[in-house]
């Protein structure tokens, strides 16, 4: 009988990597985004102690009951609002994730949605493929370069973005529950309702939490400047769809730009797809190549790590592993 620790992979590997467990590992394969328990048989589930997965695999109390040996799940992702993280805790299931290698990336998808608000350049691709050009110039649109750009959390991803802006010449300021040290010389704190209100392109880059949820609302939507800008490459139910949506048909913002909602994948039903000061895209910050590469390498190594006694580079829940040494 093999003396391997048994794992769930629910997430797509590369052949290389998918190698690399199999020799340490037995594989235990379940579908992207289905529940081990609904998939494998009591005896199965009681031997799984690691679980590499996507965000679509809800890590929670039902999931923790049905795998009693497991000892780490390596989400493959740097959001981990999947997981019910004091369930985990107090099962001692040490979390992971991918921070850091998508900063980058998501900072990327954030300044262009700036560009494509501002400059209209989607709809501009639109008026030059439907020959418009030939009966006409096109509308005039509007500069980012030297405008406030206000950012709602400062974390990484935000220091690059920020610290992207500065070559357009754009002041920033920000608002977490504290100051940052780390941005210092980046970016100006100041009040949240004060982000608000100066903030000519406001982007979001807070997790989802209880609190998070929808704490971007009706309110904090009214302080904004009509000529201002919302972007949202974190996470969709940070903000108040609906209220953004009536700001939008308002007119009382200038226009948003989003790569999360609050349903994904968006319907073409949703009146977000019928407005013309919306930019969207399909969850695609962290989906390039080299990107994603280097999230599916952390998420394993991560497991690996933790499952060798060796001390994974990324945890969510670091008080498991100092309980454990």
């Amino acid at each position: 009988m093999s003396q391997k620790p048994k794992i769930i992979v629910s997430v797509t590997l590369p052949p290389d990597l998918r190698d690399r467990l199999a020799a340490s590992c037995d594989i235990i394969d379940v579908p992207v985004g289905q529940r081990p328990e609904e998939v494998l048989s009591a005896e199965t589930r009681a031997q799984v102690s690691g679980m590499v997965c996507t965000m679509k695999t809800k890590i929670d109390t039902g999931l923790l009951e049905a795998l009693p040996a497991l000892t780490v799940s390596s989400n493959f992702a740097v959001g981990f609002d999947n997981v019910d993280v004091a369930a985990a805790t107090s099962r001692k299931v040490l979390i992971c994730n991918t921070p850091r290698v998508l900063d980058g990336a998501v900072a990327d998808v954030t300044i262009g949605l700036m560009l494509c608000l501002a400059r209209n350049l989607v709809a501009g691709d639109a008026f030059v493929r439907s020959g418009a050009w030939t009966k006409g110039a096109f509308p005039l649109t509007r500069d980012i370069r030297g405008k406030t750009l206000g950012l709602l959390g400062m974390g990484r991803i935000g220091r690059v973005v920020a610290r992207t802006a500065q070559a357009f010449d754009m002041p920033v300021i920000y608002h977490n529950r504290r100051e940052d040290p780390e941005a210092k010389g980046l970016a100006t704190y100041v009040g949240r309702d004060e982000l608000f209100k100066t903030s000519e392109v406001l982007s979001v880059h807070i997790p989802l939490s209880a609190e998070t949820r929808h704490s971007v609302g009706k309110r904090e939507l009214s302080l904004m400047k009509p000529t201002a800008y919302l972007i949202n490459t974190a996470r969709g139910p940070v903000v108040d769809e609906a209220a953004l949506i009536e700001a939008l048909r308002a007119g009382s913002i200038a226009g948003a730009g989003l790569d999360v909602m609050e349903q994904e994948p968006l319907p073409a039903s949703s009146p977000l797809c019928e407005l013309p000061n919306v930019v969207l895209q399909a969850h695609v910050g962290s989906a390039t190549h080299e990107t994603r590469r280097a999230m599916i390498d952390l998420a394993v190594n991560n497991l690996l790590d933790a499952l060798g006694g060796k001390q994974p580079v990324a945890m969510v829940n670091p008080e498991v592993w100092r309980a454990r040494a």
